[in-house]
């Protein structure tokens, strides 16, 4: 059985643009166009490959096609510019809001330079990064998952250490006794999303069954700024956590207390350039940012 390239193209695209009408303006064709050519490979598979929601996903049976659609248009993007077209390559990594805040930008950012390599970064909790690998969705990976994705190849990066901070304020009023059981029970705690358990992970380490409030700030950049204003207390970045108490914006509320959360860089087992170049620019920038 032969897979159309077409075919492979049109799944990839309503996946990754997450209608049949966005996919169809991104691949400069009718929507009718990219409908048949969804439907015809499902035909050939004799699976639904794409369920068709707001947005649309991938199924299970789709899962090993969309990776495929993504290998081989990476290959043949590849394949080009050694022959002369040099076309930018389109990367598609998921990795958690921390280590996008953080280190890693900078690492990939010499990659980008002469725009010989095009980012798709897809933000999500490290706990769930590994499942855009296992949808076929990105090609890599900042994970806190150890086991490898069936077909990819993993790496540890080392540890992202975290600390607990809060307004000078706030810690004044809800932690004046200091970072004991009863403080944490009470006092309001931001987390990014539903997904994110850091801090959860970090009271349970008080070997205590605590449910405080709890603010949802799903934004990295606010989920500093909440911190600042002394909306609650949650863990940041040692890197940023020390510039913040530096620049008295907060204070520790547990001194002596850190959580380290294991970082993994999870790719394609696929004989890629870019995946070689990007690997080592990553793998070699966490050395230096984490522990």
């Amino acid at each position: 059985m032969t897979l159309g390239r077409d075919q492979l193209a049109a799944l990839a695209a309503v996946v990754r643009e997450g209608s049949f009408e966005a996919a169809a303006r991104a691949l400069h064709v009718t929507p009718s166009a990219v409908s048949q050519r969804v439907r015809a490979l499902e035909t050939r598979v004799g699976q639904v490959l794409v369920r068709r929601a707001k947005p649309c996903a991938v199924t299970d049976a789709g899962r090993p096609l969309l990776r495929l659609a993504g290998q081989f248009d990476l290959l043949e993007r590849e394949a080009l510019a050694a022959a002369g077209g040099a076309p930018a390559g389109r990367v598609a990594v998921t990795l958690d809001p921390d280590s996008l805040a953080t280190w890693f930008l900078p690492a990939v950012a010499a990659l980008t330079g002469d725009s010989a390599v095009l980012l798709d970064l897809r933000e999500d909790d490290q706990d769930h990064t590994a499942e855009w690998l296992r949808d076929g969705t990105v090609m890599a990976a900042v994970t806190g998952t150890a086991a490898a994705v069936q077909g990819c190849r993993v790496r540890r990066l080392g540890a992202m250490r975290y600390r607990a901070l809060a307004a000078p304020g706030f810690a004044e009023r809800w932690f004046a006794d200091g970072a004991t059981p009863g403080a944490f029970a009470v006092a309001p705690m931001i987390v990014m999303t539903r997904k994110d358990r850091l801090q959860h992970r970090f009271i349970h380490q008080l070997r205590a069954a605590l449910d405080p409030p709890v603010h949802y700030v799903p934004s990295a950049v606010a989920f500093r700024e909440a911190i600042r204003l002394g909306i609650g207390w949650a863990l940041m970045p040692e890197v940023l956590a020390d510039e913040d108490v530096a620049a008295g914006h907060a204070v520790a509320v547990a001194h002596g207390r850190h959580l380290d959360v294991a970082m993994y860089w999870q790719h394609w087992r696929l004989d890629s350039p870019v995946l070689a170049a990007l690997t080592d620019a990553v793998t070699t920038a966490a050395r230096d940012a984490l522990r």
